[in-house]
Parts: C-alpha cells; structure tokens; sequence
C-alpha cells in the first residue's frame, strides 16, 4: 500500500512534452450506500452544483451546452466521484475514480483541504475549461484552465486531467493512491473520456466541488 501511494505521487510532476496540440449510470451511483444520509446530502449537493453549471453554459455558448465534467471531491476516494453528466438526457452517462491532491489530506481526519497555491500539492476548487490535449509522461492528457479565483494557476502548477496505470476502475473500501493535485483517473475511464472530449466541437466546463 505504501508503495502504490509513492508512486502515485510522482504522476503529476510533468511538464507538457507536446505543445497544444454509453451507458447510463444511475443518480443512486453517487454513493454505493443509496439510502445513507451522507449519500442523499451528496445527491442534493450534485442538484445544486448541476444548476450552477447549467446557468453557467446558458451564458457561456463557446462551451458544450450538453455535457459537464463533475468531480465531488466530498466523496471518499475509493468511491465513483468523477460523473459525465448529460443535459440533454438529465442523466449521468459516465462515472468513474479520480484522485486527489497528496497536499489535500488532512491527516487524522476524513476532510480535505484545497489550495491554488503552487507546489501546495493539493486540488482547487472551481470551474475549469478542458483544454488541449498533450503526450506527456502519463500518455495522453488534457491541459485544464482554472476560470476562478481558487483554481486560477491550475495552468501554472501543470494541474492537468491524465490517466495513471495504478488507479483502479472499479470502486473498493479504502482510498486510491493520490496525485500532486491532478485529477488523475484509471486508463480504461480516461479512453472513454478521450471520446468525449475528442469528439466535442466546443470545449467542456469541469467542475471540482466539495
């Protein structure tokens, strides 16, 4: 276990190497638990953010009026917190493992903390704009560009959306190994986020939340 956590926390430690260059899943997915209070405060709070995305794309037509990436970041690690919602069918189409920020854990404790602080090692918060993808140490990756104030060096600090050998695609009881602050994500879940993103003519929002 502790080597599989050392190794996941070189993954984000890159520099870009390339210059820039459907199955419906269930609300209940976003706690194995469907019926435990922390799993309906989690539904409520998925509601809640979707809406803010929603009011965002209306004002914003240069994104995908459509999809939204949604990263729950209150969800525990070894849990499904890393939803492909749809607008149109009003139903998450993917869901999948992302990791967090090493600099993020508070230990002793089951919270989080966030920073856009660089070399913080932690995750920011916020609205980001997928942005062009790249061949970097992790293979193909997309650069992210924080639109907020908590998430406005995303860019600066290499926070980048990218795959990692060693993240698990299913979910388990105990945490995943964690990042340098990427959203990092299993390989099989990063091919099909690749068909998305490739395929969208306009750029998707993607919100990190807590």
């Amino acid at each position: 276990m502790l080597v599989a956590v050392a190794i996941g926390l070189v993954s984000c430690a890159q520099s870009y190497s390339t210059s820039d260059s459907d199955n419906i899943v269930d609300l209940q997915l976003l706690n194995s638990d469907s019926d435990s209070e922390f799993s309906k405060l989690r539904q409520i709070e998925f509601s809640q953010q979707k809406s803010k995305a929603q009011k965002f794309l209306e004002l914003n037509k240069n994104y995908n009026q459509d999809l939204v990436f949604m990263i729950d970041m209150k969800q525990p690690s070894g849990n499904y917190r890393f939803f492909v919602h749809s607008f149109k069918k009003d139903s998450v189409i993917e869901s999948g493992l992302v990791a967090h920020g090493s600099g993020s854990v508070i230990y002793g404790s089951d919270s989080l903390t966030f920073s856009n602080t660089p070399d913080s090692y932690q995750s920011s918060l916020g609205n980001y704009r997928i942005g062009k993808t790249y061949v970097g140490n992790f293979g193909k990756s997309y650069k992210l560009h924080g639109l907020d104030d908590s998430n406005s060096k995303a860019y600066q600090r290499y926070v980048v959306l990218h795959p990692y050998s060693a993240v698990p695609d299913e979910e388990q009881e105990f945490p995943i190994m964690e990042s340098l602050g990427c959203p990092m994500v299993s390989e099989n879940f990063a091919k099909k986020l690749y068909k998305i993103i490739d395929s969208s003519a306009k750029s998707i929002l993607m919100v990190i939340y807590y």
